[in-house]
């Protein structure tokens, strides 16, 4: 339970880095706009005699103001639409769409209610505010992410829906944002009501947390870089950042909730004089460590390598200390030694709340887009004059804390003589690493999982993309009812004899086109294929590496012998005339791979129950149906060769998963000429899946004329 939650934890961070992702750029236009605008600025600067109102060089600047004051003001509909894509399984495109209007929908019915019972005037104070021309509850990015997070599960449970024939054309994807519209009509209408309880409770959270004082600052920071290791950062910060918890300010007659919302409107302001340090103080502190400090700490483990390795590990620590110096990125540094050692990591984030504290305590100012490097230094410290923001106190604390973190880091390397890069056996690579190593090693898969043997979370899905030649040999995956259908870049890069130890019983090569045969499972096993496939630890296999280890089955004690199958007379599925499966036109069902059994060539298109059953399996193709016998016979029935290819068209289900179904009862009706007008056969094999189970299963009947429900199969326990 702890490990889902903490994988849903993870997703929805990364659900936030769209929108977030956003950041720099808006930062870079409004700071750049904003800072050239502003008649105090150009005053300091000596340039009013170049960049004055109405000149060509101010409009475009003024231009790159509101443009960047536009992402900023719109941040809750981004994350609507940001949180919808990351969260939705397949089809993002539609989860966006969705997003974007049950956001609309949802603050239109809040905007009515609010006009209903009399308007903003009957709204308590700072309550309310203008979302795309909407008047609407201030709810900050948690509207965006209410909406976000709802639409994706919608989107995940419907985006595959059919509706009855004269509704299908709203079916599938088109139904998502029809049901997300509905749904979100009754959520604007709930939270008119619920929010204000909610605002109430966040504002006195955040009064609370600003109240916190420098020890809040500190706690703050250090649980910020504490959450890295595990991608959970973002949800933690956000919140700070973008919403009441991180406080509240009236800024040019407008109420503005979060942190970094806070100082972007002053920053866009004309009236700012000083910014808010109750506001950067969830921001600044990142300057000091990411600029000065990491750098310090790179400086320690080159000077503790190894000098035949110092020249290598040199050239990958500076690398990775100016992209930190410059853009804030820390991971390949921090990754690195909380990689090689836990207790640097663990002092790294002291020493990080520490610096929040310090930038608290010296009323530094200085915000940021996304990260604490010399470019947001520049743009909103540097440009913005010291007066404003105080930061030359970044350069001053900094300073210390380069040598701070090159002494301390330097010390513990050669005392605990840890394996930083450069100080690795001579038969091992000089590296940097990364948060997949992270991961690798501790046992936190990329949802939070741990990772299988080989390193892999998934090692049957690994072993059947080393035996298909990697992911960058497929060009298609997909399944049928008991097989993997995949088109490859180079047939001859399958291997299958590591697709037989990943259980497959059967590949069949055309071409560029492979079939793998694994049973009726076949579905689960191409849906675990393609999450694999999404995930970066993919990339690895086929590239090189060994291939991915089968599970082993645990060692146990002997099984008790199984139970002994009743004998059993399974009657014919269809009207037709029966046919030996060997003759069947399809090497998989011809050679018995998936079982023994017997098929029918249709002389009517219904499909009818061999014996009393539950039905398992009805296949989204509608060409397949498994049946559980009340004997204990698991059978397979697939309508046609390759029909799972015409997606469902022709073919009508009587029954549905779970119904227990008689003898005789028909299951489904297709249209057998259309099926092989569009050059598919209608031969319909029955499978019995559990041959194993049997002594021996008979075709009673291999030829010649027969009816639904005469004896055609014998099975012998």
């Amino acid at each position: 339970m702890k490990d889902k939650i903490f994988g849903v934890l993870q997703r929805v961070g990364r659900s936030f880095m769209l929108p977030i992702a956003l950041l720099p750029v808006a930062g870079l236009l409004l700071g750049i706009g904003s800072s050239f605008t502003n008649a105090t600025m150009l005053e300091a600067y000596g340039l009013t005699g170049v960049i004055y109102e109405g000149s060509v060089i101010y409009t475009v600047l003024d231009i790159m103001n509101q443009c960047g004051s536009a992402i900023f003001n719109n941040l809750p509909l981004l994350f609507a639409m940001g949180v919808a894509i990351g969260m939705a399984k397949k089809e993002k495109e539609v989860a966006a769409l969705s997003g974007a209007i049950a956001y609309l929908i949802m603050n239109t019915a809040i905007s009515a209610l609010i006009n209903a019972h009399g308007g903003v005037e009957a709204m308590a104070a700072n309550s309310t505010t203008s979302m795309l021309g909407i008047t609407t509850l201030q709810m900050g990015v948690f509207g965006g992410v209410i909406v976000g997070l709802g639409v994706a599960a919608l989107h995940n449970k419907f985006y595959k829906i059919e509706l009855p024939q004269v509704l299908s054309f709203f079916g599938g994807t088109r139904f998502v944002p029809i049901v997300s519209s509905i749904v979100f009509l009754i959520v604007g209408i709930g939270l008119f009501f619920v929010w204000p309880v909610v605002q109430n409770g966040i504002a006195a959270l955040g009064n609370l947390v600003i109240r916190s004082g420098y020890a809040g600052t500190w706690i703050y920071g250090l649980i910020e870089r504490a959450l890295i290791p595990f991608g959970l950062h973002h949800v933690f910060y956000m919140p700070f950042w973008q919403t009441a918890v991180g406080g509240t300010a009236i800024i040019d007659g407008v109420t503005v909730q979060g942190a970094q919302n806070i100082f972007f409107a002053e920053l866009a302001s004309k009236s700012t004089e000083v910014f808010s340090v109750s506001a950067t103080r969830f921001m600044a502190g990142k300057f000091p460590f990411m600029i000065f400090g990491l750098p310090g700490a790179a400086l320690a483990m080159y000077r503790a390598a190894k000098p035949e390795k110092r020249k290598v590990a040199g050239g990958l620590l500076i690398s990775a200390a100016l992209t930190s110096m410059l853009t804030g990125i820390t991971e390949p540094l921090e990754f690195t030694f909380l990689f090689v050692a836990p207790a640097m990591y663990a002092v790294h984030c002291v020493y990080a709340g520490l610096s929040y504290m310090l930038m608290h305590i010296f009323n530094v100012g200085v915000g940021m887009t996304f990260s604490g490097g010399l470019i947001d230094l520049t743009l909103f410290g540097i440009l913005q004059g010291n007066a404003k923001t105080h930061w030359i106190w970044v350069v001053i604390v900094g300073v210390v804390y380069f040598f701070l973190y090159y002494l301390t880091f330097y010390f513990m390397i050669t005392k605990m003589n840890l394996k930083t890069p450069g100080r690795e056996d001579d038969d091992e690579e000089t590296k940097l690493f990364t948060r997949s190593d992270f991961k690798a090693k501790t046992g936190v898969g990329p949802d939070g999982s741990a990772p299988a043997a080989g390193g892999y979370s998934d090692p049957t899905s690994a072993l059947i993309l080393e035996g298909l030649g990697g992911k960058s040999n497929l060009s298609d995956v997909d399944c049928c009812a008991t097989r993997l259908r995949v088109t490859v870049v180079d047939p001859d890069k399958v291997q299958d004899a590591l697709l037989k130890r990943s259980g497959a019983s059967g590949v069949v090569h055309k071409g560029n086109g492979i079939q793998v045969i694994y049973g009726p499972q076949v579905a689960v096993i191409k849906s675990n294929l393609v999450d694999f496939m999404e995930k970066p630890e993919s990339d690895r296999v086929g590239q090189g590496s060994a291939p991915a280890p089968a599970p082993a089955p645990a060692e146990k004690p002997a099984a008790p012998a199984a139970p002994k199958m009743k004998d059993s007379i399974l009657g014919s599925h269809m009207n037709g005339q029966a046919l030996a499966l060997a003759k069947v036109q399809d090497e998989a069902f011809a050679s018995g791979a998936l079982g023994e059994g017997v098929a029918i060539e249709p002389t009517e298109g219904a499909l009818y129950a061999p014996a009393d059953a539950k039905v398992e399996n009805v296949f989204d193709t509608k060409h397949a149906i498994s049946l559980l016998t009340d004997d204990g016979a698991e059978l397979l029935i697939h309508i046609g060769i390759n029909t799972v290819e015409l997606g469902g068209k022709h073919f009508d289900v009587k029954v549905a998963e779970g119904d227990q179904v008689k003898k005789g009862q028909l299951l489904t009706t297709f249209d057998m000429e259309a099926i092989k007008a569009a050059g598919y056969p209608c031969t319909t094999p029955m499978i019995v899946c559990n041959t194993d189970d049997y002594k021996a299963v008979d075709a009673l009947r291999t030829e010649g004329e027969i009816k639904a429900g005469e004896d055609i199969l014998a099975l012998r326990g």
